[in-house]
């Protein structure tokens, strides 16, 4: 999708993104399912025994839900029109814990906890349980009937310049020091070669030009990682140094033009952009980037939310009852 066409598909979700979130609550299942935290980490636990990756996979699948009409679990439905199958899903993973997930809690708690809060709380606990902050997840969201697979344009692919971003961002209510601590994301998890090759061999479609805000040690070695005409689908760190914790490091690593995704680097080469600052002062404060990177989760999670009698709570995540 052109940037053209992403910016002008963001018009009805910025108005969408408005929508009354006031049911939501971290007390909501307090009476209903009062164990469904515990019952999420426990599952999370004993699924990083098996992929030492899980915790950014379950992340990112609350970002590409809540970037497509809103946090009500639609990424999860399977089908014909699934989100899945769009070229910014296909990458994505971690499904089958998020049945285990749903299992669980349909044991303790049957017709409850709704797939999108459980996305949420999966997130959340993931992230703390990588070394990042906690925070308590507003929960009360109701999952989708349908998927929504025409609005998957709205997610980022990593290419995209910082105005687009920025714009993209501003339609879903999400500011600029949002934008940023969200993206610090990446201080955990890894990108496929296809997310970045071009930034190494065809940068802004000129043959042979190398993005010139990536470190040239760094570009020598991401190109011995993904060569030219290799394996696009190969996996790459996205945090040289720790990319199996979530810390501030992937701030540094901007800061020493080593960012691996063109969208991450923007923030910090961008001359005059007003993210610049904030990069520094989550690079020199982790504790600053814990509390914005909290807020901004919160945020992202009250996007258009289905609460009421809007939608349905699903048995089973990947299709509506």
């Amino acid at each position: 999708m052109s940037s053209f066409q992403m910016i002008t598909s963001l018009f009805l979700l910025a108005m969408m993104v408005g929508a009354s979130n006031a049911q939501l609550s971290a007390t909501y299942y307090a009476k209903t399912c009062p164990n469904v935290s515990s019952i999420v980490r426990s599952v999370l636990q004993q699924a990083e025994q098996n992929d030492i990756w899980i915790f950014p996979k379950l992340v990112r699948l609350h970002f590409h839900d809540c970037f497509v009409h809103g946090c009500d679990a639609s990424l999860l439905l399977n089908g014909t029109d699934s989100e899945k199958t769009e070229t910014p899903n296909l990458s994505t993973d971690g499904y089958a814990v998020i049945d285990d997930i749903k299992t669980a809690l349909e044991k303790a708690c049957p017709r409850v906890v709704s797939c999108a809060d459980i996305l949420a709380l999966a997130a959340q606990i993931s992230v703390s349980l990588g070394g990042g902050p906690t925070w308590k997840v507003p929960l009360g969201r109701r999952d989708s009937r349908t998927a929504h697979r025409e609005g998957t344009g709205t997610i980022p692919t990593g290419h995209e310049s910082l105005a687009v971003i920025a714009t993209l961002f501003k339609s879903m209510g999400l500011d600029s020091t949002d934008l940023v601590a969200l993206s610090g994301v990446h201080t955990f998890g890894r990108a496929r070669c296809a997310a970045f090759m071009d930034r190494l061999y065809n940068f802004n479609n000129v043959s042979g030009k190398i993005d010139p805000t990536l470190n040239g040690t760094y570009a020598k070695t991401l190109g011995q990682l993904c060569p030219k005409g290799g394996d696009v689908t190969s996996l790459i760190d996205l945090d040289e140094q720790t990319s199996l914790t979530f810390d501030n490091k992937y701030f540094l690593d901007l800061q020493n033009r080593r960012g691996l995704l063109q969208t991450d680097q923007e923030l910090f080469s961008t001359k005059g952009a007003e993210t610049v600052a904030i990069v520094n002062r989550f690079a020199s404060s982790q504790s600053q980037f814990f509390n914005s990177f909290a807020k901004a989760m919160i945020k992202m999670g009250n996007i258009n939310p289905l609460t009421g009698t809007n939608g349905e709570i699903r048995l089973d995540c990947r299709k509506i009852n």
